[in-house]
């Protein structure tokens, strides 16, 4: 028989409950592990030469709509606010065309395009139509986006200072036929159109002798402004 005397059951019970005390004394607060697993790095290395891939041009936003207004000074036209190109996307899959910049220029309408997703796509308000002297776009027609502000353009419904009782359908069939004559090439059937039937229509001196001096001039980059 062992000389170590034996522990009564309730002693035993406090000897064990003062040991867990003390083992809970000694540690510090918030050192107790809840799992012995080791749990994964989450420091990754950087991968080198790693870029971000760009965001998708469909995720892209409008900060703000761009828009043409007309100036005081006449027959001009000005952007105001900066076209983006969000990318191509259904209803508006035409090829685009860009300056120095980086700024879109022109557009190719594309079958099945509709206008307004058009300008949707380079945050333009959507008037890309009568700015184009077009009543509807046509696929493969080429849309100017900006225009120049020092070049002259003439509204595709009628005169600004129309008066009332305006016959609109005769101008609009002219300004169509000098758009297909500048298409064309043909600065003599432009210069008719506008010199026989179209300066005519018009009121304001200032605005028939601005276009005038484009229509002499022959230069079909700008005429294309004024009726194409």
């Amino acid at each position: 028989m062992s000389g170590t005397p034996r522990l009564t059951p309730v002693l035993a019970i406090l000897a064990l409950t003062t040991a867990a005390l003390a083992g809970c004394a000694a540690a510090e607060p918030g050192a107790v592990e809840t799992s012995k697993a080791s749990a994964p790095n989450a420091v990754t290395e950087p991968v080198t030469g790693a870029t971000p891939a760009p965001p998708s041009a469909d995720s892209e936003t409008c900060s703000g709509m761009s828009e043409v207004y007309g100036s005081t000074r006449g027959p001009y036209l000005e952007r105001r606010g900066t076209l983006r190109d969000l990318g191509a996307r259904e209803f508006a899959r035409g090829e685009v065309t860009f300056d120095e910049d980086g700024a879109p220029v022109t557009y190719t309408v594309e079958p099945g395009d509709v206008e307004a997703v058009i300008a949707e796509r380079f945050c333009a308000y959507p008037t890309l139509g009568p700015m184009n002297h077009v009543r509807t776009i046509q696929p493969e027609q080429v849309l100017w986006l900006t225009p120049d502000p020092d070049t002259p353009w003439v509204p595709y419904f009628a005169p600004e200072d129309a008066p009332a009782g305006f016959e609109q359908i005769p101008y609009q069939q002219a300004i169509e036929s000098a758009g297909r004559a500048v298409d064309a090439g043909d600065v003599d059937t432009v210069q008719a159109v506008w010199n026989d039937t179209l300066k005519a229509m018009f009121v304001n001196q200032n605005t028939i002798d601005a276009v005038q001096k484009v229509v002499d001039s022959g230069d079909l980059d700008a005429l294309r402004q004024l009726f194409s």
